[in-house]
């Protein structure tokens, strides 16, 4: 199983690894076109004006920008403690020890805007590109993503049942066929439920850190919904879609 996850805007700075080696990254097919947007985003922040308009960022977030011009010589982390923000704080992966934690770095795969497709230990630097952002002179992120990264989730999801945790976005830049979809909605006192903005990513962690962890090898979605139960979640099934239900 593969739980595949979002990333998050905001991530940890520094790191101890050695500078980008984008050919040493999982999923080596993917290679060619990180090298480009790397390269795009390292160039386009040596204009500020032009880099902000693309990332949707402020004049006081020119730290983003110092970022990307240090891809190719910033230090690394391994992308799960990388990305930071509400989801990955409910995963808490630091907490997990031993086989737990194992079968959790084994498991866990995120979605990049930059990259593509990460798993939990591959090394990249801090960077700002999400999904929505378009580099200037280019077709959308999602355009330039999809030819080369669904083939690669095809051919994840043809070995590995994959529970899909990305957010529409981030789905977008490549589907992933058979995957199961988890959506979480908030149930209110009379029956009435809405979707679940801030705090779905919190549900998504726990889900994620649940799955990632456990000692079954769920091959199907009531098996996921089964493993999401046991770990204190109300969780409903509908085919290859799960709703988790909280709380309003």
């Amino acid at each position: 199983m593969i739980v595949l996850l979002p990333p998050s805007e905001t991530k940890s700075v520094g790191g101890d690894g050695p500078p980008l080696r984008v050919e040493a990254l999982s999923s080596p097919e993917l290679g060619p076109l990180r090298d480009v947007l790397v390269d795009e985003l390292v160039e386009l922040a040596g204009d500020h004006s032009a880099c902000r308009r693309a990332l949707g960022i402020s004049a006081s977030q020119h730290a983003e920008i110092e970022r990307n011009a240090a891809l190719r010589s910033a230090a690394t982390l391994p992308a799960i403690y990388r990305y930071t923000g509400v989801l990955y704080d409910a995963l808490d992966i630091g907490s997990l020890r031993g086989a737990a934690a194992a079968r959790t770095r084994a498991r866990l795969a995120v979605g990049s805007a930059l990259f593509g497709l990460l798993r939990a230990d591959d090394l990249v630097p801090a960077y700002r590109l999400s999904a929505t952002s378009k580099l200037p002179g280019q077709p959308t992120l999602a355009a330039r993503w999809r030819p080369a990264l669904e083939p690669v989730l095809a051919q994840i999801a043809s070995g590995d049942l994959v529970v899909d945790l990305r957010s529409g976005s981030y789905a977008a830049l490549g589907r992933v066929p058979g995957a199961i979809k988890v959506d979480v909605l908030a149930e209110h006192s009379d029956g009435r439920r809405t979707v679940v903005s801030h705090f779905n990513k919190a549900h998504k962690g726990r889900l994620a850190r649940a799955l990632a962890s456990t000692r079954s090898e769920p091959d199907d979605a009531a098996q996921v919904a089964a493993v999401a139960r046991r770990a204190g979640m109300v969780v409903e099934r509908r085919g290859d879609e799960l709703t988790v239900v909280v709380p309003s």
